[in-house]
């Protein structure tokens, strides 16, 4: 072997990935494809290409062919609910620090404040089913902070994609605790100039490599101070294989690719119905466009005229039907179909409400995997700074996503069929709920009044209750108050128990009945 064969076989071994990572790239690539649309999901060529058509034929077929991205939506209403309320995070035990202000600012020397930077994380792990966030620091032989601090020098993130990450392994320690030992990835792509990192525990090897020139035009190595690869997991769900993750849009890229064929085939079906094709002879002369005139020769042979071909393909209204049945299919293996309707659709309230719920246990596994991953990255960030992670984080773990309309018209219902006033202030007390107020934000207003009830402002209406129901009489009843005026009352002839006697058609108090039984 030569040395040009040798260094061809180096070149090959830094920026090649491991048989995990060639196994999975075309499925990434493919959910890559998916989520972006546009012309990259048009340069792939997902449409079905049909026997015998030209390349000009199948490219006009891409061109005139929309996309119904359905992965990118049903992600966007993801992050819309995940990030609707920001991570509480607790830095009381390490202290607020310049340093640490700066990164909640700008969190990968790009401008990314830390919440945009998790909501990058959380795209993308969506997509893929994990991503990595390496943490690093650089070396720039600084002696103190001051030094450090007066260059610019703090830890910073960067996000990684499955796609650039080339190789990574892991180790169990004696405790039972695997350990990222080796991690290479593809830094930066510049035409045919490809920087490559590896990471170990004791060093970083950065290479960079000319395609072109089959060359490795550079060669970096640095001492790993940190001592352990600072490179966290991100997982959207964990699957059976250490590193990789279950992509949120796994299934739903596949029906996406199925409606998109669909439509092509609806634009075909339309067109060759406006346009049916016209079998002529050679000498024929045909014109083109509506009551376009057909010319033959006089002494043509009469089974020689030009005829037109029926088109018997599918029908548009059956391939519309399969296209919704697979747009409810997504909604379905996503739980979004209540969150992305755009019209009425006939579900029960029950199935809304299981949806909803179906929907928040999914966001609250994302939130969770979240709140590991950031809680990984302050580990390694603190470490960098010669401090101990002592603080906390936290992600929403319930997103309370409620039909308003439904409950409000529920509400509704029943005050309607309501009588007893105390009902009533239940009621009233959700709606308040509902509106975001507190209860004590109105007055309580009796909705049936009824005559000896005592008021807050102190107004009687026909007292004729018992001298041991008036607060004149029985401290015990708050000023302002008596058994009529309490959300415990019932109405009816009851018996008293405090008082030991029978109250007829006026009221009782419960809560007093309560108290005699403690």
């Amino acid at each position: 072997m030569n040395a040009i064969e040798t260094l061809q076989q180096e070149i090959a071994a830094v920026i090649s990935g491991n048989k995990v990572y060639d196994a999975y790239y075309p499925i990434w690539k493919f959910y890559l494809e998916s989520y972006m649309g546009g012309s990259e999901y048009r340069r792939a060529g997902h449409l079905t290409r049909y026997q015998m058509e030209t390349d000009a034929e199948y490219t006009n077929r891409l061109k005139a062919t929309p996309l119904e991205n359905h992965c990118q939506s049903v992600i966007s209403v993801y992050n819309s609910f995940l990030f609707r309320e920001e991570p509480d995070r607790d830095f009381d035990n390490n202290g607020m620090t310049f340093d640490l202000e700066m990164f909640l600012r700008d969190a990968d020397m790009e401008g990314r404040s830390l919440n945009a930077f998790m909501k990058d994380v959380a795209t993308w792990t969506n997509v893929f089913g994990h991503s990595w966030v390496v943490i690093a620091k650089p070396n720039v032989g600084a002696v103190t902070r001051a030094d450090e601090q007066a260059q610019g020098v703090r830890p910073y993130v960067n996000l990684l994609t499955p796609m650039v990450v080339l190789d990574w392994q892991w180790r169990r320690q004696p405790s039972g605790r695997f350990e990222l030992v080796y991690f290479k990835y593809l830094e930066d792509v510049n035409g045919d100039v490809r920087t490559v990192k590896e990471w170990t525990k004791d060093e970083i090897i950065t290479n960079v490599v000319n395609l072109k020139d089959q060359t490795v035009s550079e060669t970096i190595v640095e001492v790993n101070g940190l001592g352990k690869i600072p490179a966290v997991c991100v997982y959207n769900r964990r699957s059976t294989v250490r590193g990789i993750g279950v992509s949120a849009i796994a299934d739903i890229a596949d029906h996406q690719k199925f409606i998109y064929n669909s439509y092509s085939e609806i634009f075909q079906s339309i067109q060759m119905d406006s346009h049916p094709s016209l079998v002529v002879a050679g000498q024929t002369q045909v014109g083109t466009g509506s009551g376009a005139i057909i010319r033959v020769e006089e002494n043509s042979d009469p089974g020689l005229k030009p005829y037109v071909l029926d088109f018997g393909g599918s029908d548009v209204a059956g391939i519309l039907s399969a296209v919704r049945q697979s747009t409810d299919s997504i909604d379905k293996m996503a739980n979004t179909g209540a969150v992305r309707a755009t019209e009425s659709r006939t579900m029960s309230g029950v199935a809304m409400e299981t949806e909803f719920q179906l929907l928040n246990a999914r966001l609250s596994e994302s939130a969770d995997e979240l709140e590991l991953a950031e809680e990984q990255i302050w580990q390694y960030w603190f470490e960098y700074q010669g401090q101990q992670w002592m603080g906390s984080v936290e992600y929403p773990g319930s997103f309370n996503i409620r039909d308003t309309g439904s409950e409000i018209a529920q509400l509704q219902q029943a005050k309607s069929a309501a009588t007893d006033p105390a009902v009533l202030r239940k009621i009233d007390e959700h709606i308040l709920d509902w509106l975001g107020e507190e209860e004590e934000v109105l007055p309580f207003i009796d909705p049936n009044p009824q005559p000896g009830r005592l008021y807050p402002d102190g107004e009687v209406i026909n007292s004729n209750l018992p001298a041991a129901y008036q607060p004149s009489t029985n401290p015990e009843v708050p000023e302002g108050q008596n058994c009529g005026n309490c959300e415990y009352y019932k109405a009816g002839e009851m018996y008293c128990t405090k008082f030991d006697a029978p109250v007829r058609a006026v009221f009782w108090c419960a809560k007093w009945e309560e108290r005699e039984e403690d």
